[in-house]
């Protein structure tokens, strides 16, 4: 699979089908990567204030890097993901009932979708499985901390009537197809501006194969942050 190599200003170029005249784009993950000698580099400097939100909340977790040495200098998205040991995934084939548990047991808001050889074949969210978007207008909102109760009210019986809908669908049938992705060896700042500046929460990870390998979230990025300002501290 061809990657679509990152370039400044930053744009977003889904795959095109070689394969397939009459279909112009083709439904696998698109790629981000970056050239060897990037200009960008995710250095003991990083986070600037003007770069990323204040993380107070994340200060109390200690992320530990997957490489064996910490140094200064290019980190790697593969150096911070949350490896796919520890990620809860779902296949086309699960249904909307089964993710939805998995959702409220492991207090998580999305999922992987792969197939039986591990390639991601999309995302699928709490939003898709409940189609929460037909319920709230325009999706969520960040400036109506405590809605009006009457409007919660209704809010919560839509949903029970959409859970009553529920019944045989699967999640092939709601997940997003094509999603944006990365690789190990991607640089952290680039994957960090996406997540950081864009709609973006969550970014799989891939190989050569497109096989799913890990993810990296924005949870990871900001403990990334704070473990390379702590270690950079310690070495001053």
């Amino acid at each position: 699979m061809d990657a679509v190599l990152y370039s400044v200003p930053l744009s977003f170029t889904p795959l095109r089908a070689s394969s397939s005249p009459s279909s112009p784009y083709l439904l696998l993950p698109r790629f981000l990567s970056v050239q060897p000698c990037h200009k960008f580099t995710f250095s003991r400097s990083f986070p600037s204030k003007s770069r990323i939100p204040s993380a107070s909340s994340a200060a109390g977790s200690t992320l530990m890097t997957n490489s064996s040495s910490p140094r200064s200098g290019v980190y790697t998205v593969g150096e911070f993901m949350t490896k796919k040991e520890d990620l809860h995934v779902v296949k086309p084939t699960t249904t909307v009932d089964e993710a939805l548990e998995l959702l409220v047991e492991n207090r998580i808001t999305g999922f992987p979708v792969i197939d039986e050889d591990w390639k991601l074949v999309g995302l699928v969210s709490d939003y898709d499985l409940l189609a929460l978007d037909s319920i709230s207008g325009s999706g969520r909102t960040e400036n109506s901390m405590f809605p009006e109760v009457d409007s919660t009210w209704k809010t919560f019986n839509a949903v029970q009537k959409l859970l009553s809908k529920t019944n045989g669908k699967l999640v092939g049938d709601l997940m997003t197809p094509a999603p944006l992705v990365v690789e190990e060896k991607t640089n952290l700042e680039d994957a960090a501006k996406i997540l950081l500046e864009t709609k973006y929460r969550r970014l799989p990870v891939v190989d050569s194969d497109g096989k799913l390998v890990g993810i990296i979230t924005r949870g990871n990025v900001v403990r990334a942050a704070l473990q390379i300002k702590r270690s950079g501290d310690r070495n001053a």
